[in-house]
């Protein structure tokens, strides 16, 4: 059974296990403390977990619960079968190495075979650089 066979339910039910499991290996949260920090109700995490839904979830409410966890919204977007995190338009030459590097790091922040410890270290690199000054030529 490849992954083309999965639903968007399951797929995103496993995504979804995989960010709780990780929320509680690296913060200690229950899923009480993921329904705050995320502003997601419990009932709707366990809907999510189940796979009970008809309609796409929220994507407010899937931003929201990626935020709060530090995870790729693209990862979350993918697992439900959605082309893309949303409408941003593609500039020529767009694909090039810069690109191929973030959709790496998207993918081993994705990847469940990735330990909790690797992804922790990735985030705060990731973290850090994004509020670096930038240092102007000359």
């Amino acid at each position: 059974m490849g992954s083309a066979d999965v639903s968007p339910q399951m797929a995103f039910a496993r995504f979804v296990r995989r960010a709780i499991d990780d929320a509680r290996d690296e913060r200690g949260w229950t899923v009480t403390d993921l329904a705050s920090h995320t502003g997601v109700g419990r009932s709707t995490v366990f809907r999510w977990l189940a796979g009970d839904w008809q309609d796409y979830p929220e994507l407010a409410k899937v931003r929201g619960f990626c935020a709060a966890l530090d995870l790729p919204v693209a990862a979350a977007f993918r697992a439900l079968g959605l082309p893309d995190a949303g409408p941003t338009p593609r500039r020529r030459g767009d694909d090039g190495p810069v690109e191929a590097d973030v959709r790496a790091i998207l993918d081993r922040l994705a990847d469940p075979t990735v330990p909790a410890e690797e992804k922790h270290h990735i985030r705060d690199l990731l973290r850090y650089l994004a509020r670096r000054p930038t240092r102007r030529a000359g």
